[in-house]
């Protein structure tokens, strides 16, 4: 395969004037990647797929391939003159105390804590005001950081806990049960337990859900099908653990349960996609009761979040896209006989309890705005946020007469509060001491016009005095789908954009859930084509409005967003300088094959659904949609441990454009060893991905450092 050259920007000393020759990075050639015979047919189309084999993560010549690739990309990425500078200054950023809120579990309040640089959050904790003292260090869980605590569940009464563990960012997760009073550890640790929550009852044992273990060799990319409620006693073997629900009688694909606080009720949720689910309650005051089933399909989305006695509080989407709340008794609690407790509104609504009262969380376009409700339903004050922003964590056991909750935007580093319950008072309890002053900057929200006429909203976010002049370096960040919301957050990993005069912007796009059931839907199977309309249209608004430029502007994403951004770059290659395709969902007519894929379908369809659907998805599918073609620079990126969207996605995708490629602009693949889809990265890791990041996208934009 021939060697490209390439010609990125240099760093602002050799860079004296627009006259001056740029220095050049030679890349490595790529990989010669070889390339089968295999086949696929739908509907009478033979669909080639060359890369397979690339599907195989412990196969030689898949892990040969992922070494060379990443020779290349560090090859490349080291010759950039001022990428050391960028890690040590986000290095300096990143070195302040991180703090999360309080809550409270028996005796001792609880709280995690980053001294800084750490790699990974510890928990702490606290009687009243007396000193706190280490509970948990993930740092000792493993030498290198990439072990995390990925989840804890206390006993009512806070004597126990039981925590969830991830090795190398793994979906797949040990369990530990701990005495708090000595932290000493109690019978065996579970093992092979994946997308779970840990429901106690009593202090003899706790609720958890799992799946059957992929057979030897695929442990990460193999299909997990069937989810399983399970009951686990403290003393006994897992082996010996009960199986509540799932299983052959009631196969279904995700399964959570969760007790009411007073610990009468077992609620069990089932579903086989990630959108709407069956509804199941157990009185476990009653000796063998039954469980009882109170939501019979799959259309819509319910969860009880309270009860008084046998009156359940049911949050629900039915008859309202909004959502709503509605109460019904435990005796007649089909949905015919739900009553509404508090309404739908134009705002999509979430929902939390604590003190004995209700907290609405309205998003109100993609922001925050929240009220509090007695259990009668009646509005008793909206609640001060410090600004327009991002708030959450209004949640407490009824008991509590105070609460805490965050607040955040994009140039407000998150901050926590303290909230008196009775009073709806706030007060500051922690605030960061970040190296960034919200002064210095501006983040306006805008809205504008997708291709077929919709109003899309976009928040876009900059240094004050910023002159539009269309050589802004702007990165374009989105999402689009299953339901979710993006609302403002503040990065620390931005303020590297930010303070050298870029535009950080994000869209609001069709597929999530800014606006509700519509929204999201207007997202899925035959109109997933409206989100990345969206985006190509948030583009040309930033080109527009002279923000940036097509030299200037970065586009990234990450899970279905990195689906967004593989899309778009192979419809629109001509639309941005650089693109950031994390994680992706990128194989569209294969991602049902791997892990919980399954579960995608309600966004995505399937390739086997009908004609119709396999060809919508063969058309946008961007493995597939990779024609010869000049690309923007693309730096792909993904893990080793991924087990929910499986790196054959990334590594498939990759070989395709290093192929096609008809520009000069670079084509990489950056693979995190000891990483999965995010979640437990250590600091360390996190901060040299995003120092990466940001030089290659001012390497390519010819961005002065």
């Amino acid at each position: 395969m021939k060697k490209f050259i390439f010609l990125p920007a240099i760093a602002a000393l050799l860079y004296s004037n627009t006259h001056a020759q740029k220095m050049t990075i030679k890349t490595l050639p790529y990989p010669q990647t070889k390339k089968g015979d295999v086949t696929d047919t739908y509907f009478g189309t033979t669909v080639a797929d060359p890369f397979r084999w690339l599907e195989d993560d412990r196969a030689e010549d898949t892990k040969a391939w992922v070494q060379a690739e990443n020779k290349v990309t560090q090859d490349y990425l080291g010759h950039i003159p001022y990428r050391d500078a960028i890690a040590k200054r986000l290095t300096e950023l990143w070195n302040y105390e991180k703090y999360s809120a309080p809550f409270k579990e028996g005796k001792y309040t609880y709280f995690y804590k980053n001294d800084g640089l750490q790699s990974q959050s510890v928990l702490w904790r606290q009687v009243g005001d007396g000193a706190p003292e280490v509970f948990l260090d993930p740092n000792k869980f493993s030498a290198d950081g990439t072990t995390s605590l990925q989840g804890i569940s206390f006993t009512k009464d806070g004597s126990m806990a039981a925590y969830q563990i991830s090795e190398g960012g793994s979906d797949w997760r040990k369990v530990i049960v701990l005495k708090t009073g000595d932290k000493s550890v109690v019978g065996d640790t579970l093992i092979d337990v994946k997308f779970s929550g840990l429901a106690w009852h009593g202090n003899a044992g706790f609720y958890y859900s799992s799946y059957d273990k992929p057979k030897e060799g695929s442990q990460l990319s193999g299909l997990t099908q069937y989810h399983k409620l399970f009951y686990h006693k403290l003393g006994t073997p897992q082996t010996e653990d009960k199986l509540i629900f799932g299983g052959d009688k009631t196969p279904r694909r995700y399964i959570g349960a969760g007790l009411t606080e007073d610990e009468r009720f077992l609620i069990i949720s089932a579903a086989n996609s990630t959108s709407g689910n069956e509804l199941y309650i157990q009185d476990l005051s009653k000796p063998n009761s039954p469980i009882v089933n109170l939501v019979d399909n799959f259309e819509k989305e319910h969860s009880i979040i309270d009860n008084e006695g046998s009156k359940l509080f049911i949050y629900t989407n039915l008859n309202a896209p909004n959502y709503k709340i509605v109460t019904a008794d435990v005796a007649n609690a089909k949905p015919a006989a739900w009553k509404d407790l508090i309404p739908e509104t134009q705002n999509v609504l979430t929902v939390s309890t604590g003190g004995g009262k209700i907290f609405a969380e309205y998003l109100k376009d993609a922001t925050s705005l929240v009220q509090q409700y007695d259990m009668a339903g009646k509005l008793e004050r909206t609640i001060a946020l410090p600004s327009v922003g991002s708030a959450g964590g209004f949640g407490a056991k009824r008991h509590e007469k105070e609460l805490y909750y965050s607040f955040t935007s994009y140039i407000y580093p998150t901050t926590i509060f303290k909230y008196d319950i009775a009073s709806g008072k706030s007060t500051l309890y922690k605030k960061p001491n970040v190296q960034f002053n919200p002064e210095l900057y501006e983040s306006k929200q805008v809205f504008y016009t997708s291709k077929d006429g919709t109003k899309v909203p976009m928040i876009i976010t900059y240094k004050k005095g910023t002159v539009l002049n269309g050589k802004n370096p702007t990165l374009l960040y989105a999402y689009g789908g299953f339901n979710i919301s993006l609302t403002p957050a503040f990065s620390t990993s931005n303020i590297i954009l930010l303070e050298h005069g870029g535009v950080y912007a994000v869209p609001n796009l069709r597929g999530g859930g800014e606006y509700g059931e519509k929204w999201h839907r207007a997202g899925t199977k035959l109109q997933k084509q409206n989100v990345f309309d969206d985006f190509i249209a948030a583009a040309q608004y930033l080109i527009d409005n002279k923000y940036t430029s097509k030299e200037y502007l970065a586009v990234s994403g990450g899970s279905n967003g990195g689906l967004l951004i593989g899309a778009t770059i192979t419809q629109r290659p001509d639309l941005c300088q650089v693109a950031f395709p994390a994680v992706g969902v990128l194989d569209m007519l294969r991602y049902n094959k791997f892990t919980a894929g399954a579960g995608w379908a309600f966004d995505y369809g399937t390739a086997e659904d009908s004609k119709e659907m396999f060809e919508y998805l063969y058309k946008y599918s961007p493995y597939h949609a990779v024609k010869p073609a000049s690309y923007p620079a693309t730096m792909v990126t993904t893990a080793d441990h991924d087990d929910r969207v499986v790196p054959a996605h990334s590594f498939k995708f990759a070989s395709r454009l290093q192929e096609l490629q008809q520009g000069p602009a670079p084509v990489l693949i950056r693979i995190e060893t000891k990483a999965g889809h995010g979640a437990g990265k250590s600091t360390a890791q996190v901060i040299a991905e995003q120092a990466d990041k940001w030089a290659f996208m001012f390497q390519n934009m010819d961005v002065k450092w």
